[in-house]
This record gives C-alpha cells, sequence and structure tokens, in this order.
C-alpha cells in the first residue's frame, strides 16, 4: 500500500501517553483500578514536543461516587506533584483559565471547571483574606466566533494586568482512541495548543511564549469519525476472536455483559485476510489512513463526542474545580 501522510486527515491526539512514538515513560502505578502514567520529554526528543513532565490518569468511570471520590484523591495528588516539579510557590499568584466554547458542550470544561473554583485575588486587593488561601483569579476568554477577539490576545492583555506567577489552563482534548474518551485526565508543564486536536489551532501557551510556568490540565471528550470507523474494525476482530476461542458454534451473538475486549488471543494474519479481504492485512496505522482517504475528501470525517457528554463535562467541571480548589488552597476540607 502506498504510504499516506496521516497529517492530511487531521487523525491527532492530544494525548501523550497515545503517541506510538512514546519511549519515555518514567514510572507508572496503579491503586483502586486507576493507573498513573508519569513520562518525562528532554529538550530534543522524538515527538518534537515541549520538553517537560506529563502525568496520565486513566480510569474507567467517574459518574459513580466512589470511582468519583477515588480519582478526585489521585488527581489532587498529582497536581500537587506537577505543581513541585514545576517549581511552584506557596505564595505564588495563579490564573486559572478555562479554554474552549461554553456553547458547545463537548468544549465546555474549562467553563464548567471555573465555575467550581473559589477566587481571591479580590479580597487580597483589598486585604481582606485569610492567608492560608493562594491568589487566586480565573479567566474565561471564550473563542472568536463568539467574541471576535483571538483568545490569546485577551489571555496576554489580562497577564500584563495582573502579573499572574504562573497559569493553569483546562480545556477539552481530542483523543486517538474510543477507550479514552471521558476515562483520562491529562497534567503536563509543558504548555498547551488550543484547538489543536481538530485542526484548529490558535498559538501555543508555554513557559516560551508567556514568560511564566504554564500548566495544562485536560480531558478528553472528542474523538474522529477515523477513529471510530478503526476502533469498530479492530473491536469486530477481537469479538470473532473471542468467540473462536470460547464458543463451539458458528453464530456471533455473545450472551451477556461480556468483555470480549479483554481477549489476548489474536486472529491470524490469514483468518484476518479470509474475514476482511485486504483491510485485514493492513495494521492499525494503515486502516486508519485507508479510511482518512475514504472520509476526508467527501467532508465526513466528523469530530463526535459521546451523547452523554452534557452530564460527564459537568461531573468534570466539579473534579477538577474541587482538586484545583484543596491543591492550591492546601484546604482538604473544600
Amino acid at each position: 500500500m502506498h504510504k499516506v501522510d496521516l497529517s492530511l486527515y487531521d487523525i491527532r491526539s492530544d494525548l501523550i501517553i497515545e503517541n506510538n512514538s512514546c519511549d519515555f515513560i518514567k514510572e507508572s502505578y496503579s491503586k483502586n483500578n486507576i493507573e498513573v502514567n508519569y513520562i518525562k520529554l528532554n529538550k530534543k526528543n522524538a515527538l518534537n514536543k515541549e520538553a517537560g513532565d506529563y502525568i496520565t490518569i486513566s480510569f474507567q468511570d467517574i459518574t459513580d461516587i466512589n470511582n468519583y471520590n477515588n480519582v478526585l484523591n489521585i488527581f489532587l495528588d498529582e497536581l500537587k506533584k506537577m505543581l513541585s516539579l514545576t517549581k511552584i510557590k506557596k505564595e505564588d499568584k495563579c490564573l486559572i483559565i478555562g479554554l474552549g466554547n461554553s456553547k458547545s458542550t463537548s468544549d465546555a470544561l474549562g467553563y464548567e471547571t471555573l465555575k467550581n473554583i473559589i477566587v481571591t485575588r479580590h479580597l487580597y486587593e483589598i486585604g481582606d483574606v485569610d492567608r492560608t488561601y493562594r491568589n487566586v483569579s480565573i479567566l474565561e476568554p471564550n473563542v472568536l466566533g463568539n467574541t471576535g477577539i483571538e483568545s490569546k490576545d485577551v489571555i496576554l492583555g489580562v497577564i500584563e494586568k495582573i502579573k499572574p506567577d504562573f497559569l493553569i489552563f483546562i480545556d477539552s482534548l481530542s483523543a486517538l482512541n474510543l477507550n479514552r474518551i471521558q476515562t483520562t485526565i491529562q497534567i503536563t508543564n509543558t504548555g498547551i495548543s488550543p484547538g489543536s486536536g481538530v485542526g484548529n489551532n490558535r498559538g501555543e501557551f508555554n513557559k516560551n511564549t508567556l514568560k511564566i510556568p504554564v500548566i495544562a490540565i485536560g480531558v478528553p471528550t472528542v474523538v474522529s469519525s477515523i477513529v471510530i470507523v478503526a476502533d469498530t474494525i479492530n473491536y469486530l476482530m477481537k469479538k470473532i476472536s473471542y468467540h473462536k476461542h470460547n464458543y463451539a458454534s458458528d453464530k456471533l451473538v455473545i450472551k451477556g455483559n461480556i468483555n470480549y475486549l479483554k481477549e489476548k488471543e489474536e486472529l491470524t494474519k490469514k483468518e484476518k485476510e479470509e474475514l476482511l479481504g485486504i483491510i485485514g492485512t493492513l495494521n492499525e496505522e494503515e486502516v486508519k489512513e485507508l479510511i482518512g482517504e475514504v472520509l476526508d475528501p467527501i467532508g465526513y470525517n466528523l469530530v463526535v463526542t459521546p451523547k452523554e457528554i452534557d452530564y460527564t463535562v459537568e461531573k468534570f467541571g466539579k473534579l477538577l474545580g474541587t482538586g484545583l480548589n484543596r491543591c492550591l488552597h492546601d484546604k482538604d476540607n473544600l
């Protein structure tokens, strides 16, 4: 098959953990069915990304109260570690910026998080504040289509006026795998490129461009149609493999809620080819390239989000907001 430039079809991920070229996992641990991975990039890295630290928190669900609390506690711990890695001091003033579009639910994570932040800068201005609370302010720059102003111009203007010591950006992310949607939190001190996940890059925000430390927190809320079709083909082969190794019948009906994705056995190359023809001979990247060639020219490479996104984005906004309050103000009872 001829080589295709995959970047032409906007198939990308904002998650460092999904990059196939990423061999930089420093360490990891699991607790309460939650996995945490640490990645550190040097100045010269194969990904051509900013040097810095990435923390990826992976889980199954936050809609259950127990899962929510478990993820919240780990998020709080890892956020404290990121502040330490970034050399943020307790007295440093913080500006939290909620990126995205409040009118688009899948892009409203920043907006929902800001609704839960305890702001204190105005109290510092009048001197009426408990000094165990950090100086914190928030900003929702919105998007160019709603305001007529580039978010970067708004942010630079506010930074110049209030002079924070560090920034925390909150934004919705794009993923390369369906199983990452609403099940991952990424924390990094390398900065952020708003809109890049959906091919609408509005410039980079990092320490080099803003001259102060930048921490970015994101949750993947969308995937492209290419990803959905490619994952479906992969799931089909996993289901057939599961059926082959567990059932004698030729029918593909599996009764009950059996997670065949955990099937360890794989179909042989010959079996894949017999099932899907030439498509069965392609590897994962080649399948995505092929689907991109089919969908992109006719405008069907849509950006898709789950149907329950309004509920889960609100939950994530509360979780991130609560974690930020407890971390920044050092108040576990908030």
